[in-house]
């Protein structure tokens, strides 16, 4: 059967398995194929593979895999699941098939330390939800993501392993020697691969134990020397480092208007700007480019580079990124 593969050198396979594998893009279906010097790694669809990896899948034959025992096979139906680390994240409402479904991931052949069910949606400022705790012991997790590592408890904090993609999208535009600000940090799935790719990372969130868990993911991840870790309201950041940021990321996408005076204090001379929002699909980039434009007024020209939908987040309505260029106009 012919399905896509990312073509790459036999000595670079695992390198790249491995990020396929944190991207959550590998095949589990069919086999790995070597042909000569070269690798073939079947891939579930070009949407998620590394941009960098996008030119080498190929079309190929690919003998299917014995696979382990799934959740499925047990129950007799696709359950709906989402990883995250070594936790496994159901979301039912009915209570005795939320635990025929935490049983039959327990007793698959699937790596898990415990299964949660959401008991609530995101609530209040921290942005937090309740959990169930179906099986195992605990809401703390380490999650790896495009060789970096994140520790942190569903509980305590937002984390949302869905963005994947979009943080690495983001990433991969940073040059290293950047000064970065990252208004809403969370453990810091931007932050440090921010720093990991050279740039000074300031990275503030209004939850302490985010912030707990993003100096020590700075240190996991071996940058700490890069990254100043803050608690408190991204607003305060503009009397102590205005006009420092050559990158923004405001990642609050039901709120970040209400952030972008400050955005505007923090920008340097010329700065590139990552704002997420969430609008109806009638007009997604609309709103947000207004707001940016209103904010930024006479004193920086505003040219919105990339207008893209990140995700379905409701009925008719999309979250959105907009990157944009904050250029200071000389007085």
């Amino acid at each position: 059967m012919s399905v896509p593969c990312v073509a790459v050198a036999r000595e670079r396979g695992e390198t790249v398995r491995s990020r396929l594998a944190d991207a959550d893009a590998l095949d589990g279906d069919h086999q790995i194929a070597v042909d000569d010097d070269t690798i073939y790694i079947p891939v579930v669809g070009r949407d998620r593979v590394p941009a960098d990896l996008a030119d080498r899948i190929v079309a190929r034959d690919a003998a299917a895999r014995d696979r382990p025992t799934a959740p499925a096979e047990i129950l007799g139906y696709e359950p709906s699941l989402e990883r995250l680390g070594g936790i496994v994240i159901i979301d039912e409402d009915d209570d005795e098939r939320a635990r025929e479904i935490a049983d039959a991931v327990m007793a698959a052949d699937l790596p898990c330390e415990t299964v949660l069910n959401r008991a609530s949606p995101i609530e209040g400022e921290l942005r937090v939800r309740e959990w169930d705790v179906l099986a195992g012991n605990g809401t703390e997790t380490v999650h790896r993501e495009y060789g970096h590592e994140f520790a942190l408890d569903v509980a305590a904090v937002y984390f949302s392993p869905r963005l994947a993609t979009e943080r690495h999208r983001v990433v991969e535009q940073v040059e290293s020697g950047e000064s970065a600000v990252d208004m809403f940090a969370g453990v810091g799935p931007y932050a440090i691969p921010l720093a990991s790719r050279g740039a000074d990372v300031v990275a503030c969130d209004l939850n302490e134990r985010a912030v707990e868990y993003l100096r020590e993911n700075a240190e996991r991840n071996g940058v700490a020397d890069r990254v100043t870790a803050i608690a408190g309201d991204a607003r305060d950041l503009a009397d102590s480092h205005a006009g420092t940021a050559d990158r923004l990321v405001m990642n609050l996408p039901h709120s970040a208007e209400e952030f972008l005076e400050a955005a505007v204090a923090l920008a340097g001379d010329d700065c590139a700007v990552h704002y997420y929002d969430i609008q109806h699909e009638d007009d997604p980039f609309g709103p947000g480019r207004r707001a940016i434009e209103a904010a930024a007024g006479d004193a920086y020209a505003v040219d919105v580079e990339t207008e893209r939908v990140v995700r379905s987040y409701a009925p008719h309505e999309y979250n959105v990124c907009l990157d944009v260029r904050l250029t200071r106009v000389d007085d």
